[in-house]
């Protein structure tokens, strides 16, 4: 069976383009493939965290993860730190590494652009990132077009491993999410809908209340034609709602242009608030159940006892084909 990986930084807050754009894809890969869904917390040291603000957003995203249809069951959900094998086999994957290769990464680019006193695991990001995919023999890595560098470098890393020690990796695919996975900002409809941004306006967080998404769907950029139309071009704004409300009510983009035919932008934008609303509540029920649940605590056991056991095993073969510790 096809096996799936995917990591997800605990910083920032979750939103519904995460959601839309990865999350509920998950949810229908985790029936047809062997997925195993990381909280990649050392990743998110690479800047400075709080720590007690990191313990509690590693926590919530773990269950979100749950609350957003990731069965336990079926799929494999853990945090990077508790596999001990993900900062082990990422050494190694950085004495590979060329440092111009890693300069060369566009994030590491726009990050350390004008800082001082920038953090080597910045630069050192991408090999800690191939060691989280080669470690489970990966055939497939969903990612945004932000993250396709990353995965270029990981299969350039594990080809060349591969070509100095022998045929220890398998060979990552990059998958491109499905069309309608891209949500834009509210406040800048040519911008991705980003946790990161600091225009607590632009985005929906799926914690988000009610009268928040009401809010900020209300104020969301439009136009001043006062027509609902799918034309991206022209009306990105009106084709962002009308993508979102796709998204969260299953209806087609074109039931909607001839739902608010005439009704101009206050019923528009009131209809997509209240579908985004139905459509977060019974998540948003269940990760309230989970959060301080014990239940969550046995989930991340298990993922954990699972991802350890399956990564060990890749790191042994690594040690071993590079000749390292004592021959087992």
């Amino acid at each position: 069976m096809t096996t799936i990986f995917s990591g997800v930084q605990p910083t920032g807050t979750v939103t519904i383009g995460n959601y839309i754009g990865a999350f509920r894809q998950f949810t229908e890969l985790q029936h047809e493939s062997d997925c195993l869904f990381c909280i990649v917390d050392q990743h998110a040291i690479t800047v400075q965290q709080d720590p007690e603000e990191l313990r509690r957003t590693i926590r919530s995203l773990a269950a979100l993860y749950v609350a957003s249809g990731i069965d336990p069951e079926k799929a494999v959900l853990f945090i990077q730190s508790e596999v001990p094998a993900h900062a082990q086999a990422a050494w190694i994957m950085q004495s590979i590494s060329y440092i111009g290769e890693l300069e060369r990464m566009t994030q590491f680019k726009d990050k350390s652009s004008g800082q001082e006193g920038i953090s080597v695991a910045l630069l050192t990001y991408p090999p800690l990132m191939a060691a989280d995919i080669l470690l489970y023999n990966t055939n497939i890595v969903p990612v945004g077009d932000d993250q396709t560098q990353h995965l270029e470098l990981t299969r350039v890393l594990a080809e060349r491993f591969n070509r100095r020690y022998g045929e220890v990796f398998t060979m990552p695919e990059i998958r491109i999410p499905k069309n309608g996975a891209r949500i834009k900002s509210l406040q800048d409809p040519m911008k991705k809908m980003s946790k990161s941004d600091p225009n607590k306006k632009a985005t929906i967080s799926l914690l988000d209340t009610p009268k928040e998404i009401e809010k900020k769907v209300k104020s969301a950029v439009t136009d001043s034609e006062g027509i609902v139309k799918y034309d991206v071009e022209n009306k990105p704004g009106v084709s962002n709602l009308l993508t979102i409300e796709s998204a969260m009510s299953g209806e087609s983009i074109d039931s909607l242009v001839a739902k608010y035919e005439g009704q101009g932008y206050g019923a528009f934008k009131a209809g997509v608030a209240e579908s985004i609303i139905n459509h977060l509540s019974p998540i948003q029920e269940k990760y309230y159940e989970l959060l301080e649940s014990p239940v969550l605590d046995e989930i991340l056991d298990k993922g954990a006892e699972k991802a350890n056991s399956i990564a060990s095993v890749t790191l042994q073969k690594m040690e071993r084909a590079m000749g390292l510790g004592r021959q087992r």
